[in-house]
């Protein structure tokens, strides 16, 4: 019984002693805390629109409790920065405690004033902790981006330039009768489901060297090829005259919407020198409207590439239709075409005037990247794919007839120097070397890099002409 006695006075005193360890206060001015990183680096902020959160660990490395008399930020309600300190939120808080080998966490915000530039700003500021008497900071450091902000706006005829980038939010309206251009340069940026819809008309002035970008606004490293991040380009009842050169159109749901299923308006669409690329949905979404595309790529969709329904007259030139998507199981085929389209039980008709491929490359990690559905005993469905790389299965899919399917080249890897990288320029044994018609060639003398396809014994299938090096190796 003594024994027994004896262990239970141990076991009390032990858990005395260690009680004690756990609640007593560590005073030493040598203390210091740890931190889950000593500078927090958010990426471009837009100025007036808050930043993403960024999250801050503090440790108390010690078998003892600290108190941290001070944390605040070193400029003080002037700054851009935001707190919240343990639930706090505020630019200063007094007297928290940490408890023994715990931590807590500080969330930061930035909101940044604008300045009237286009270029970047260096937004910084720091953390301070103070306990037991010791000063150590943890470092804030941002690029601010002045932008013209349009949030939920009916524009009238007006000019884009690239003095500085444009932010979208909650969508914009191009207004019957009146004109959006945007010039070379220029920057467009779109929160998350917001869309640029035209009833008017949309004119895009790039450049090769200036190409206009559409993008998310989500400017961490993590997004720069994520798709989906906002909506798409809407031409819808009476738009018109819509040309666009030199556009990057990149991470939305889908590229262009041209025209409504259930409408029978007929959008028209001019489009070259661009490049359509990891769109969630589709690149081209078009209801029996009218588009013209040349020296194009429309890559990584999610669904389709390029979806034409519901009729209507289609010309691709030149044009690199590449669907190596990734992202999720996709089971529909690059290219979808029909003369009619089925929503709700109702059935939308309409003449397939024309839907022209020349000169293009259709190719992608399914065994077959066309599909045709069509009535035919309603309305008319004229197609060709002509001096085109594509990739069928020839079981399901007749190829025979030249009025259909003239001069094409099957199954054939067209050798792109990166899918990975989303380089579709062709490598020098690309199969789409000199493969194309040369009437169609000549229409478009220079490719997508301003490069001619005209200098040699016949143009290049796709956007782009090999060019190769005629200097020899020492």
């Amino acid at each position: 019984m003594k024994i027994i006695e004896k262990l239970l006075l141990l076991v009390i005193l032990i858990f005395s002693i260690y009680s004690c360890e756990k609640h007593e206060l560590l005073t030493d001015p040598s203390a210091r805390l740890s931190f889950s990183m000593d500078t927090v680096l958010f990426d471009t902020v837009f100025t007036t629109i808050g930043s993403t959160t960024r999250q801050l660990k503090v440790y108390n490395p010690y078998k003892q409790r600290i108190n941290v008399s001070t944390i605040y930020l070193a400029t003080g309600n002037n700054s851009d920065f935001r707190l919240n300190i343990n639930g706090i939120a505020g630019s200063k808080v007094d007297d928290l405690e940490i408890p023994a080998r715990d931590s807590i966490y500080i969330f930061i915000e930035l909101t940044v004033d604008p300045n009237g530039i286009n270029t970047p700003m260096v937004v910084q500021d720091s953390i301070i902790f103070i306990t037991n008497g010791n000063e150590q900071d943890v470092d804030l450091l941002a690029w601010g981006q002045d932008v013209h902000l349009i949030n939920a706006e009916i524009i009238k005829t007006q000019t884009w330039t690239n003095d500085k980038p444009y932010l979208i939010y909650n969508s914009m309206l191009v207004d019957t009768g009146h004109i959006l251009t945007i010039e070379q340069g220029t920057q467009i940026y779109l929160h998350r489901n917001s869309s640029i819809l035209v009833y008017g008309t949309l004119i895009v002035n790039g450049t090769k060297d200036e190409p206009v970008v559409f993008q998310g606004d989500r400017l961490e490293k993590l997004y720069d090829d994520i798709p989906g991040q906002w909506g798409t380009i809407a031409l819808l009842s009476g738009s018109e005259n819509n040309v666009i050169n030199y556009a990057e159109i990149k991470n939305g749901i889908a590229g262009f919407q041209v025209g409504e299923y259930d409408d029978d308006s007929n959008p028209v669409l001019i489009i070259s020198n661009s490049k359509i690329e990891n769109m969630s949905f589709t690149g081209f979404y078009a209801f029996g409207s009218t588009i013209s595309a040349s020296n194009s790529v429309i890559a990584n969709c999610g669904t389709m590439a390029i979806a034409l329904l519901k009729g209507g007259n289609y010309e691709f030139y030149h044009c690199t239709i590449a669907n190596y998507w990734n992202y999720s199981v996709r089971i529909t085929p690059s290219i979808v075409i029909s003369n009619y389209f089925e929503y709700e039980g109702n059935l939308y008709v309409r003449d397939l005037e024309n839907a022209y491929f020349g000169n293009c490359i259709i190719y992608g990690n399914l065994e077959s990247e066309i599909g045709l559905a069509y009535e035919p005993e309603i309305v008319s469905f004229n197609y060709q794919f002509d001096h085109c790389l594509i990739k069928v299965n020839a079981d399901s899919t007749d190829i025979s007839d030249e009025i259909f399917f003239k001069s094409i080249l099957i199954n054939q890897d067209p050798k792109f120097i990166s899918i990975e990288k989303l380089d579709f320029q062709l490598d020098t044994l690309s199969n789409a070397k000199d493969k194309g018609a040369i009437e169609v060639g000549n229409l478009f003398p220079l490719d997508l890099n301003q490069n001619s396809r005209i200098d040699d014994e016949a143009p290049d299938l796709g956007a782009y002409e090999r060019i190769e090096s005629n200097k020899k190796k020492d």
